[in-house]
């Protein structure tokens, strides 16, 4: 998923969604053969910013086939709620994008289409795209629920700036490294590295990855969930420990949920940030690209790689289809022409992401190094959230127990191994039994 502006609420909850039986579709009944509605992720530094980038293709769109797209740009706060409730009233777009890390989560209400072989054919195959970006796309042994649009990871941005102040001459690449640099930079006011403490999802982002690296997981083989095992509960307690006994996180981004970790980071107030291509909102705030890097994001020791070595989440965004569209042939027509080479080539550039299309990836445009670092990641050490239909839930249920350590980290209240495990331990238990 992309940038989550804010943690989804869970307001409307997926148990709802899994008692439909209809699905979203035509537009709130209104679509016409020559029309299709589309709701858009928010991938730039604004709403408007992300009109001004797709509106132009859709006006494409319309020259080539006749068909109109009405956009709609819808916020994270309100996507999946947004999405959860046109499964259940019917009343929803043709097309949409969601945050990869729900896909299976989606396609058990049986609302999105299914992309099988006749599916695939229509938008030019299954094999033109990268088989990481396909591994996020729903439930393993299903037809999958959507189809990749843009591809990112998690990496570690450093400010150019604040590092020179602080005689720091290169960037950390391990946790160790991490502290060790964060407590240079965390004096007079500055911090080391920004978080985004009630921000669910990138909470949930953070601490998969590091109980990867704790060589555990949130769920079982069979879908379970699972997280209170000892590494689920070091790896919670080793991310809030950046800000409760690290100290290298400011008390304030207990509250932050809304990029409020980028704008520091553009201010030279915080040294370090664990982001997914956020070059568009440095340059919205005053950042040219000379003055920050980036790197992988950091592994225990050595280098990122799979397993124990694993640094990022397999990020990004799908497309998928509301399988009730009085406009089937021309969802798929769009969904075509969004992951054809020079859209791929065009919208990627324009939001920082990587094409999830192999041929696209071929552009010299994302050769850039800081796209490399991306690429790579996605290539060698980053993994997919669990493709499960408890997804949604467990970003909700986990993301809030990471929100509430942070919290008492910024109250100055003791986060122990007990204070985690017995937060883990309530949010396993709101989720659905088997």
């Amino acid at each position: 998923m992309r940038r989550f502006r804010a943690a989804v609420t869970g307001a409307v909850t997926l148990s709802l969604a899994f008692a439909a039986t209809g699905c979203g579709g035509g537009g709130n009944g209104q679509a016409t053969p020559k029309t299709l509605t589309y709701w858009a992720t928010n991938q730039g530094a604004s709403l408007e910013v992300d009109k001004k980038v797709l509106q132009p293709e859709l006006d494409q769109f319309e020259k080539e086939t006749g068909i109109k797209v009405k956009l709609e740009v819808i916020p994270w706060s309100d996507l999946l709620n947004r999405i959860l409730t046109a499964t259940t009233s019917g009343q929803g777009p043709d097309v949409l994008n969601i945050g990869n890390t729900w896909s299976a989560s989606l396609q058990s209400t049986g609302a999105l289409l299914p992309f099988d072989a006749k599916a695939f054919e229509a938008i030019g195959g299954r094999d033109r795209f990268v088989e990481s970006a396909l591994g996020s796309t729903g439930t393993p042994g299903k037809d999958p629920a959507a189809v990749p649009l843009y591809s990112m990871a998690y990496a570690l941005y450093y400010n150019k700036h604040m590092f020179k102040a602080a005689g720091i001459t290169k960037p950390p690449t391990t946790w160790d490294e991490l502290i060790a640099t964060g407590k240079k930079l965390s004096k007079d006011g500055k911090w080391g590295l920004g978080v985004e403490g009630s921000n669910l999802s990138n909470n949930i982002h953070q601490v998969f990855v590091l109980a990867k690296q704790h060589g555990a997981d949130f769920f079982t083989a069979d879908g379970k969930a699972d997280f209170t095992s000892d590494g689920a509960v070091a790896a919670v307690k080793q991310y809030v420990d950046l800000m409760a006994t690290q100290k290298i996180a400011a008390p304030g981004n207990a509250e932050y949920a809304q990029n409020q970790s980028l704008s520091d980071f553009a201010k030279d107030r915080t040294g370090m940030v664990l982001w997914q291509t956020p070059q568009q909102t440095f340059a919205s705030q005053g950042m040219a690209p000379e003055d920050w890097g980036v790197v992988p994001a950091p592994v225990p020791a050595g280098k990122p790689g799979s397993g124990k070595q694993t640094n990022s989440m397999v990020a990004g965004i799908n497309m998928a289809v509301f399988k009730n569209t009085k406009n089937l042939d021309g969802a798929l027509k769009f969904v075509k022409f969004m992951t054809s080479d020079e859209e791929q080539i065009m919208l990627n550039k324009a939001y920082g992401s990587v094409p999830p299309v192999k041929s696209a990836q071929q552009d010299p445009g994302f050769s850039d190094p800081s796209l490399t670092v991306i690429r790579d990641t996605l290539a060698t050490s980053a993994a997919a959230l669990p493709q499960v239909p408890e997804e949604s839930q467990f970003e909700t249920v986990v993301g809030t127990a990471v929100k509430e350590l942070f919290a008492d980290a910024a109250a100055g209240r003791p986060v122990t191994t007990e204070s985690v495990r017995a937060k883990l331990e309530k949010a396993q238990q709101q989720m659905p039994k088997k």
